[in-house]
């Protein structure tokens, strides 16, 4: 049995003719010990799946599908039972570590209480129990005692993962955990979490919008477009290789080491994504797309295989050379 499946998941914000989908039909499945990335441009729905495996959304967003984490459905899960999965079950490092941490409270103590909160050790163990994940993050024991604003950008973000495994969850979330780090800390930060997951055997579902992070970091990665997966397969395959335009055009944004000309000239993607309330008819993406068909703005297209472990939702799936 997977560690957690999703299932045809449904986001939807507001309700009547103001109601706007931001995840539609998504399908993914992790297993424990394993990391998968989920790619796209801001406003795709990426942060609010991950928000929403968790019920962390707003009560004005209504959620259709399944969520099975270990077996058991989040979607339909009782308040207390919720409770306790979203600490021992899984966790989220979130984007901006200043903006998610207590300015005014110790970092020792903000590790410490979920260990209390949950009933897992005394004031004294919970206090211990935080020093020794401060150490597994790379930092020392008695910087419990430091206040967020004494810490760099970095730091914090260690303190962030080790908040997030203080419960020893068995799926860990992290949305864009690198934003706002260079270059050299972004590094430290992944190999840090990739290290943790595959010691632990933990699943890691990893949110970003830089491909090569991903490719780098997660075993499978899911391009997701207007709140739609479309595409999926091997991280490195999908990165260097990907079968859906959208997907390239990712890929192609970043420069690649021992590739001259993406370093001069990074190929971009003209347009904006479209609005979530008013999504153009067939593929969402056709109207950006630079080898759009007329059936693309006929009929939406659903995932298919595109090769060996590999879905698109394109027409063109599997005959790239056309492309």
């Amino acid at each position: 049995m997977s560690l957690l499946e999703i299932k045809d998941l449904r986001v939807t914000y507001g309700s009547g003719a103001s109601a706007v989908p931001a995840v539609r039909g998504v399908d993914l499945t992790l297993a424990a010990g394993r990391k998968l990335g989920v790619a796209g441009e801001s406003g795709c729905g990426k942060s609010t799946l991950a928000l929403a495996l968790l019920r962390l959304l707003p009560a004005s967003a209504r959620l259709s599908g399944e969520i099975l984490l270990d077996g058991e459905d989040v979607l339909t899960m009782k308040w207390g039972r919720l409770r306790a999965v979203r600490w021992a079950g899984a966790s989220v490092v979130f984007q901006g570590a200043m903006h998610s941490l207590n300015a005014v409270r110790r970092i020792g103590d903000q590790i410490a209480e979920p260990v209390l909160v949950h009933g897992r050790a005394t004031p004294g163990a919970a206090q211990r129990r935080a020093g020794e994940l401060l150490e597994q993050v790379g930092l020392p024991a008695s910087r419990a005692a430091a206040y967020p604003h004494e810490l760099s950008g970095g730091q914090r973000q260690r303190v962030m993962i080790a908040m997030a495994l203080a419960c020893d969850p068995r799926l860990l979330i992290a949305d864009e955990p690198t934003t706002a780090l260079d270059v050299m800390i972004q590094a430290q930060i992944l190999r840090l979490i990739e290290q943790l997951v595959s010691g632990q055997d933990v699943g890691l579902l990893m949110i970003s919008h830089d491909l090569a992070v991903l490719a780098d970091t997660c075993d499978r990665l899911a391009v997701m477009y207007a709140g739609r997966v479309v595409e999926e397969g091997p991280a490195r395959s999908v990165y260097e290789a990907a079968e859906h335009p959208y997907g390239r055009a990712l890929s192609a944004a970043f420069p690649r080491i021992g590739d001259p000309a993406s370093r001069r000239a990074p190929r971009g993607l003209p347009g904006d994504p479209p609005d979530p309330s008013a999504l153009p008819e067939g593929c969402a993406f056709h109207p950006r797309c630079p080898v759009a068909l007329e059936v693309c703005g006929r009929d939406e297209q659903e995932l298919r295989e595109a090769g060996p472990d590999r879905l698109a939702a394109c027409v063109r799936a599997g005959v790239r050379e056309e492309a």
